[in-house]
């Protein structure tokens, strides 16, 4: 006969409102106002190395954090948000990529600026090209970045003010180097600081110091400080279309299993791609090209958008993209990229 105690423990963490502290600290997510100075990574391993101290006086049989990741580098001087993800919330970073971010910077132009500088800053703002820079750690190869929106605040002598919300993975000191070059005078970037990384903003942004204290509470049996601080790893997925599975199916994913179609409860519309609606809807009706097939996005259509999985009570299962008819009796409706299990 097998003893109960035997049996694989249940891989499904409890609901984001109802963990430990232990449990909130090996997955959590702190918005953390990075200072001038040290490297994002340097801050990253101070993170790290506060939240295990505590996870070893709380929790010392269990596992350390095995490390932190954070929302994107910022460089030594530059300041703002930075949401660094805790323990197994590590193999969500990739979000980051998915959302877009917000900076206010300083353009310091190298001569008065010009009668028609407002619009010259307007022609930057949608698609641009971008060469990342000699210090950067990525290939040296031309691409393109969207500007989503890119306003002048202010303007004083030879400095600007600038807000820029911007695709992952745009150079704002190359952005201000090419904005000067379009004046006719050139420029640089002074001062930079990040107000936003999706779904984070600079609203409630936690420094360090703020972090050293809700540990150093929490230890003492105080946990209230720290709740408001970390915060669940959920919270980072906000901006994603979600996807809501039964427990069951959960339970299947933790073992390496898509998610197939019974076990689907509800899909964010943003999560469906065009072609797979087009799959889904099978309308006689629609217009033919000139084959005689029902046109469709699917040459065009861009891979399906990164969506997050969760239970009924909104515990984070998987990171995946929508392949399937949600609405189908059988089959896989989300192909895994990242388990959170």
């Amino acid at each position: 006969m097998t003893d109960p105690s035997d049996a694989d423990p249940d891989p499904l963490r409890a609901p984001p409102g109802e963990r430990s502290v232990p449990e909130l600290l090996r997955f959590g997510v702190v918005n953390l106002d990075k200072p001038a100075g040290p490297s994002s990574h340097q801050v990253s391993a101070w993170v790290r190395d506060a939240i295990d101290e505590t996870l070893a006086t709380l929790d010392p049989e269990g596992p350390p954090t095995r490390g932190v990741a954070h929302s994107g580098t910022l460089d030594p001087k530059v300041t703002g948000c930075l949401p660094t993800l805790t323990g197994d919330a590590t193999r969500m970073a990739q979000v980051f990529l998915e959302g877009a971010k917000e900076y206010v910077a300083v353009l310091e132009l190298h001569g008065s600026p010009p009668s028609d500088f407002r619009e010259v800053v307007a022609e930057f703002e949608g698609e641009i090209y971008q060469k990342p820079p000699r210090k950067s750690a990525v290939s040296r190869r031309l691409r393109t970045r969207t500007v989503h929106e890119l306003d002048l605040l202010e303007v004083a002598d030879r400095r600007a003010l600038l807000r820029i919300r911007c695709e992952s993975g745009t150079y704002v000191r190359k952005l201000c180097h090419d904005i000067g070059l379009a004046t006719g005078g050139g420029a640089h970037m002074g001062h930079l600081r990040r107000s936003a990384t999706d779904p984070f903003d600079d609203r409630d942004l936690r420094t360090l110091q703020d972090l050293v204290d809700a540990l150093a509470w929490a230890g003492d049996g105080d946990d209230a400080l720290l709740r408001g601080v970390v915060r669940p790893a959920e919270d980072a997925l906000a901006h994603l279309p979600a996807v809501t599975v039964a427990r069951s199916a959960a339970r299947s994913v933790a073992t390496g299993a898509p998610v197939y179609a019974p076990g689907v409860i509800d899909v964010d519309d943003a999560a469906i791609p065009a072609a797979v609606r087009d799959d889904a809807s099978n309308d006689s009706d629609a217009p033919t090209d000139t084959d005689g097939d029902a046109p469709t996005d699917r040459d065009t259509d861009p891979d399906p958008p990164l969506a997050a999985c969760f239970t009924p009570d909104g515990t984070a299962v998987c990171l995946g993209r929508v392949v399937g008819d949600p609405d189908a009796e059988n089959g896989t409706v989300v192909a895994l990229e990242r388990v959170l299990l």
